[in-house]
């Protein structure tokens, strides 16, 4: 009589990673729902000091510069979804990408946009934050 034994070796850390990807999920839905309330105090705590945003057809913004859009209120989100995630975690850095689709008004102007996205968070004192964030036309 022959027995079959098999091992499943689960990796240290996929433990970890299985909680990263979660809470990167869920930093997702903050980012979105900041946008589209224009909730400037959450992005504010969302966004890394040393932010770099790059948008097609746009200058490069920072922090500051992101902020004072919402802040302004010169442009508002009538909605502001993002689907096919895709995050991939490496320590305390992670690559978040995927599609954003929106409906804005900026100055009684709608338009609505489709990017695809790709967010840099990283993670200090246990907090992850975005460093990078790069959208462009598909």
């Amino acid at each position: 009589m022959v027995v079959a034994v098999f091992v499943f070796f689960i990796p240290a850390n996929a433990h970890q990673d299985s909680k990263d990807r979660i809470e990167l999920t869920r930093l997702e839905k903050v980012w979105n729902d900041a946008y589209l309330h224009g909730d400037a105090d959450t992005l504010n705590q969302l966004l890394g000091d040393d932010l770099v945003v790059t948008m097609t057809a746009m200058r490069v913004l920072d922090k500051a510069d992101s902020i004072a859009i919402i802040r302004s209120g010169r442009v508002k989100f009538q909605r502001y979804e993002t689907s096919e995630l895709r995050i991939q975690v490496y320590g305390d850095a992670a690559v978040v990408s995927g599609l954003l689709e929106r409906t804005r008004d900026a100055g009684g102007q709608i338009t609505e946009d489709k990017y695809r996205f790709t967010k840099v968070y990283i993670r200090k004192a246990n907090k992850w934050t975005v460093v990078a964030w790069h959208a462009s036309i598909p």
